[in-house]
């Protein structure tokens, strides 16, 4: 017997262009898991319009509101276990998450990140900046990673990584966009769907 989906929750912070290149994958690349849960730390976030069109549950939570980052986490901690959450996805999620709540989820928290891992990642580099630091120093390739999250920033195990080619004349902006469409979009959902693969194997061993 198949057993049932990976539950997952993404979790994002803006606009949820990667939020949409997983819904869009699922059923498709993505068939072991399922968007349950979209969590956001910013109410003004366009991902929650996008799950709202893709009918997927969200659910707005302020650092600001609740006061200190072990509210916040807690407030997290219980929403992920109201809906029964097997896999969370980090994307574009601006807040960095402590080494106890990393922990309670342990290799069940995906990330991606814009630069080929060990390179441009770690604390500072987050958006533009990579892009504008992969500029600044003259590389001619650079890509997306999506790894696992611990306690250290961009530090867990890496998943996937894809080659991007810098192009002569490249903006940070421009780089951007092309490492979104030619690696983020595309190994988030493989490896998201690797990981719900494993899990679901995991949960019908228990039962055997």
């Amino acid at each position: 017997m198949v057993g049932r989906k990976s539950r997952i929750a993404v979790m994002v912070s803006g606009g949820g262009t990667n939020l949409q290149a997983l819904i869009d994958a699922q059923g498709k690349v993505l068939m072991d898991g399922e968007i349950v849960l979209v969590i956001a730390n910013n109410a003004k976030a366009y991902a929650i319009t996008r799950a709202k069109e893709a009918a997927i549950p969200s659910k707005v939570i302020l650092k600001k509101e609740l006061g200190s980052q072990d509210a916040f986490e807690e407030a997290i901690l219980k929403t992920l276990a109201d809906y029964q959450i097997d896999l969370i996805i980090l994307a574009g999620f601006m807040t960095i998450l402590s080494g106890d709540f990393t922990k309670r989820y342990e290799n069940r928290i995906l990330n991606v990140h814009p630069s080929l891992i060990p390179k441009y990642c770690g604390d500072g580099f987050y958006g533009l900046k990579v892009h504008e630091a992969v500029l600044a120093a003259g590389e001619s390739v650079t890509g997306a990673t999506v790894h696992y999250v611990n306690e250290i920033t961009d530090g867990g195990q890496i998943i996937m990584q894809k080659e991007v080619k810098v192009e002569p004349g490249d903006t940070p902006e421009s780089l951007q966009k092309r490492v979104m469409e030619q690696a983020e979009w595309m190994i988030l959902p493989m490896a998201a769907q690797m990981v719900s693969e494993r899990l679901r194997k995991e949960r019908e061993d228990e039962c055997i």
